[in-house]
């Protein structure tokens, strides 16, 4: 982004300044009240994705047709998400609310949750509907519009806050064993013949309900509009953030990343088949923990699951932290090796039947499960430009998404084949091996290179903005 002459971002001047806006750090702390509000709110976003997403595939899937059936749905709810998305992507940056178009997805999906969870179990065909509706409402809402206001209200520090709010995952994993013991309790306990579906939810479904409601009512599309400051950085004056704000939203309008030029750019494949590669092994592994850690019979599952959730919820804000501190594609790297380091774990525990190397395993998927969708975020803020951050999300995130909807039914294909439980782990290795591959081929230099070229073609002005992002 170039400013006038003579504007300043804090005590530094805008512009031509190497790796593009500078913070002054003295004055960055904390998130803000507003802030803390937003990320509250992803928190809860991400929670109900996983709830209303996970459980009834990992729990409740018997009721319903069994694994195959419900891990189908999942898949084409979350791909009709994911093509929305992309066909968004054309126009994203001239949406002039991304909030609002958020909000009706949002109120869809907390009425879809409502009846996933209310709709007794015999009702199998208008559950399957509302099940899909949850599926693909829930995904644009909290994985595609969510994500783009946080990078919008913290550009630099996106990795960690999205660290902090994506704790949700393994935080949800966690409680999953008490979720199943209240489900079928009644019927162990002979109280009743059926489970108890709504009560068990129920929980869920107020915090999914108050996230909502803090989204519809507190959360604005840029912090400038309730008062508050990119990145919580007080050096700004408000003149300074409204002029900043009204250059963004002209610049976000005229941008020169296209649909066209972004699904033609390598580094934008690199980065998103990366991206995908992480949800789609945290996200079907998790779909089938019950499975997996039910063929090592000394294992406690509940117990376990509470492993991977403190271990997740550590990784999930240490890989956040990495992100902000030494950079995003350093930060992914070292998720891919974990991801290559718990798929040989888990084929040896499965090949020894020695039920430590599984804890191990899993409590690292757990690591790279809480930031699993830290990453579409962070590599898109990171190595564009500001303006550019919506259309650039746009694409990356649909792609990884992919990825992410595929998961259970090729996870679940896997489980159940000849291989069984050894080849989900192989896949995880093979995965991650590749996401190696990938991070290093990516380059923010040949980012700024192509930068250059497009907005020279557009007669655009060249600036360093782009130089030295890490």
């Amino acid at each position: 982004m170039v400013f006038e002459e003579g504007f300043h971002y804090g005590k530094q001047k805008v512009g031509n300044a190497k790796g593009g806006i500078f913070m002054n750090q003295s004055q960055v702390k904390g998130f803000g009240t507003r802030g803390i509000i937003l990320i509250i709110t992803l928190f809860l976003g991400f929670g109900t994705f996983q709830v209303f997403t996970n459980f009834p595939l990992n729990i409740l899937a018997d009721f319903y047709g069994g694994s195959t059936t419900v891990a189908m749905l999942l898949t084409i709810g979350t791909l009709a998400g994911v093509v929305t998305q992309i066909i968004l992507s054309r126009f994203v940056g001239n949406i002039k609310s991304i909030k609002k178009v958020a909000s009706v997805f949002a109120v869809i999906a907390i009425i879809c949750a409502w009846l996933v969870a209310a709709l007794p179990f015999y009702m199998t065909g208008l559950w399957y509907v509302f099940y899909l509706g949850v599926n693909y409402t829930v995904t644009l809402y909290v994985l595609f519009f969510l994500s783009i206001i946080a990078g919008q209200w913290f550009p630099r520090r996106k990795g960690t806050i999205m660290g902090i709010a994506t704790i949700a995952y393994p935080v949800c994993n966690a409680v999953i064993g008490f979720f199943a013991t209240a489900v079928y309790k009644p019927m162990e306990t002979g109280v009743s013949d059926s489970p108890a579906i709504f009560k068990s939810f129920l929980p869920f479904l107020i915090l999914a309900t108050i996230g909502v409601i803090l989204f519809l009512t507190l959360v604005t599309d840029y912090p400038e509009q309730c008062g508050a400051y990119r990145d919580n950085d007080k050096s700004f004056t408000p003149e300074m953030a409204q002029k900043m704000l009204e250059q963004e939203i002209e610049d976000k309008r005229t941008t020169v990343w296209t649909t066209a030029h972004i699904f033609t750019n390598r580094d934008f494949w690199c980065a998103s088949v990366v991206c995908g590669l992480i949800l789609m092994c945290a996200v079907g592994t998790m779909t089938q923990s019950s499975t997996i850690i039910g063929s090592f019979p000394a294992l406690n599952y509940t117990i376990i699951m509470m492993i991977i959730a403190v271990c997740g919820a550590v990784g999930s804000w240490l890989l956040g932290v990495i992100d902000t501190a030494i950079g995003t594609k350093k930060s992914m790297i070292i998720c891919v090796f974990l991801m290559v380091i718990a798929g040989v774990l888990g084929v040896a525990a499965c090949r020894t039947g020695v039920g430590v190397l599984i804890i191990i395993s899993l409590a690292l998927v757990g690591i790279f499960m809480g930031a699993s969708s830290n990453y579409t975020v962070s590599v898109s803020v990171q190595y564009w430009r500001r303006e550019d951050f919506a259309s650039v999300f746009a694409g990356i995130n649909p792609v990884a998404n992919i990825f992410n909807a595929a998961a259970p039914t090729v996870v679940a294909m896997i489980l159940y084949s000849a291989i069984g439980i050894t080849g989900v782990f192989l896949l995880i290795t093979i995965a991650g091996i590749i996401g190696v591959v990938l991070m290093l081929l990516f380059s923010p230099k040949h980012i700024k290179a192509v930068d250059d070229k497009y907005r020279e073609a557009a007669g655009k002005p060249l600036d360093d903005a782009l130089v030295g992002r890490k």
